[in-house]
């Protein structure tokens, strides 16, 4: 089977594909919701491709797949995969260093930033990440320092003032004295923008963007702009590595095609659990029973307990050190991982629970089985959404292929009617010519 072939068997179901050069070696790894549908866009309408897309179409030679159950599932495979395989095209996820921390370090009495790709023993300084891109880690850093003028260009000196501060750029804390005070406002001001509890220097950027699009100085707003970018996405980041580092219980419950339902119990970062529940076979009392109890025993089974949630609720409670704490649960080799279930879980194509320790108590409390009715019924509502969208789909593709047999129908309509023409004027032609014959005779 060929390459054209093999694209148009695949099945419009979830997974991972795997491409394939000449020499049989995989160079690109990825997920799709319906298999055919996206490895299709790879050689069709192709003209909107970026360079690196249609260099990669060039080099495949060959392919194969990996079926899933679920989206989700083929997002976490992949993941995976790319860990394991390492493939050419897959780069975001190849290089061991690509993920980065600010730490917080005392330099002789004055705190500074420090951007590494190991934050140190635990405990040892506040930090915050793991960061997946080094570049926007310092860009961030370099937007939030000059818009809070504390861009010092002499860090190490004591006692006299940087080039900076002649520039602005800079308040003076390098002279020591009431700058050195206003400073450490700044910092605690740019530590809590980290962890997340206060976002008035976002703001700031963004209002020196729009002052500057105002006098129409276009390059200073495009740089206020990336400024902002960055910082969103740092803080984007924490998000997850706070969310995660939580160690929560979370029940995910997501359709699937056939009238069944995928449950996912997850840990933290980790999957713990996963089981099909077939809707046509189950009524509803029989599905909610099921998901409940599988609650209690996985997360009994993965050691969830009271004491745990105590710990974690001290930890969330413990202010910008909440920060180290939620960074040491979730290193490098766990966040993409945890970008993954963090970005699905705040998507709207499965529905789940966060599960506080104390409803899994004995006896369980009360709020967890309406919790899980609830979880049930937000499934079963997208199940009868995702189906009215695939007869949709199903009736957009059969009109498709139906306009593509009609144009077939006229072409070859037209090729006839073509044939015709041209033997009835070679009629004519041959008409022509043997009166011509007589004539001569």
């Amino acid at each position: 089977m060929n390459l054209t072939e093999k694209v148009h068997s695949l099945p419009l179901s979830p997974g991972v594909y795997l491409m394939k050069d000449s020499l049989g070696h995989i160079i690109y790894v990825g997920k799709a919701k319906r298999l055919r549908k996206r490895v299709q866009s790879y050689f069709y309408n192709n003209k909107g491709h970026s360079p690196k897309v249609v260099q990669l179409v060039r080099q495949i030679r060959d392919l194969e797949y990996r079926l899933t159950d679920t989206e989700f599932e083929a997002f976490m495979l992949e993941c995976q995969l790319i860990k394991e395989i390492k493939p050419m095209y897959n780069r975001k996820m190849k290089n061991p260093l690509a993920y980065s921390y600010i730490s917080v370090r005392e330099d002789k009495g004055r705190r500074q930033f420090e951007v590494s790709y190991d934050p140190g023993p635990p405990g040892s300084k506040l930090f915050f990440g793991p960061y997946t891109s080094r570049s926007t880690v310092e860009r961030a850093l370099q937007g939030i320092k000059e818009s809070q003028r504390i861009l010092c260009s002499s860090p190490n000196a004591r006692g006299s003032l940087c080039l900076n501060h002649s520039l602005g750029l800079c308040i003076g804390m390098c002279g020591g004295g009431a700058a050195l005070e206003d400073y450490n406002v700044i910092m605690d001001r740019i530590i809590a923008l980290l962890d997340g509890s206060d976002t008035g220097i976002l703001s700031d950027l963004e209002q020196r963007m729009a002052e500057a699009a105002e006098r129409f100085d276009f390059e200073a707003a495009a740089k206020y702009r990336d400024y902002a970018g960055a910082v969103q996405a740092l803080l984007q980041k924490e998000k997850v590595s706070r969310f995660t580092g939580e160690n929560n219980n979370i029940a995910v419950l997501e359709p699937m095609d056939g009238d069944s339902i995928k449950l996912i119990l997850i840990k933290g970062a980790q999957i713990i659990y996963r089981d099909t529940l077939h809707s046509q076979q189950l009524d509803r009392t029989q599905l909610q029973a099921a998901v409940y109890g599988a609650i209690l025993e996985q997360f009994a089974a993965a050691g969830s307990g009271v004491g745990a949630g105590a710990a974690s609720a001290g930890a969330a409670s413990a202010g910008a050190g909440a920060a180290s704490a939620g960074a040491s649960a979730i290193n490098r080799h766990t966040i993409d991982e945890a970008q993954i279930i963090y970005s699905y879980l705040k998507s709207s194509s499965g529905s789940y629970l966060i599960i506080p320790p104390e409803w899994l108590g004995s006896p369980p409390a009360p709020l967890l089985e309406n919790a899980v009715d609830k979880l049930l019924a937000g499934c079963l509502e997208l199940q009868e959404d995702a189906e009215l969208r695939e007869d949709a789909e199903l009736q957009e593709d059969a009109e498709t292929q139906e306009d593509v047999e009609t144009q077939e129908d006229v072409e070859t309509q037209e090729d006839v009617e073509t044939q015709e023409d041209a033997e009835t004027q070679e009629d004519v032609e041959l008409q022509e010519d043997a009166e011509l014959q007589e004539d001569v005779e």
